[in-house]
C-alpha cells in the first residue's frame, strides 16, 4: 500500500537506453544525408589557359667558361655574343643561371647583367 511519507523512485534508466538508441541511429545515418540545393550561377568569362614560354638556361663552370646550349663563350665575350644570339630567343622566357660555387660573385653578377642588358626581365639563378 502507498504512503505519502514515502519518497517516489524515478527511474531514468529506460528513457536513456531510449535515447542512446535515438543518438546511435542519427551518428550513423547523418553522414549518409546530402542536401541538394538547385540554384542558377551567373555566367562568368571564359578563362585561358595560361601561356608559357620556353625557357633558356645559361651555366657556368668554375674556369668562368659560359655554355649556351650547346655553344661555348668565355666570360670576357659572352654579353656580344649573347646581344647577337637574343634576337632567336623569345624575350619573355624565363633564363635560368647556372653557376659553379667556386665562382667569385663579380663573375656571377657580370653575366646576370649580360642577360638584363639584353632585354631579359625574368632571369633566375639556380641553386642546388
Amino acid at each position: 500500500m502507498f504512503h505519502w511519507d514515502d519518497d517516489p523512485d524515478l527511474n531514468i534508466t529506460p528513457l536513456v537506453d531510449v535515447m542512446l538508441v535515438l543518438m546511435a541511429i542519427l551518428m550513423i545515418t547523418a553522414p549518409t544525408i546530402n542536401y541538394e540545393e538547385q540554384i542558377t550561377l551567373p555566367q562568368g568569362t571564359r578563362s585561358r589557359a595560361a601561356t608559357r614560354h620556353p625557357t633558356l638556361t645559361i651555366r657556368m663552370d668554375k674556369h668562368r667558361k659560359v655554355y649556351l646550349g650547346k655553344e661555348t663563350f668565355t666570360l670576357r665575350n659572352f654579353p656580344d655574343s649573347f646581344m647577337l644570339k637574343a634576337k632567336h630567343f623569345d624575350m619573355k622566357s624565363d633564363v635560368f643561371i647556372r653557376a659553379d660555387k667556386d665562382l667569385d660573385y663579380g663573375s656571377v653578377m657580370k653575366l646576370l647583367a649580360s642577360v638584363k642588358a639584353v632585354g631579359f626581365a625574368h632571369a633566375s639563378l639556380i641553386t642546388e
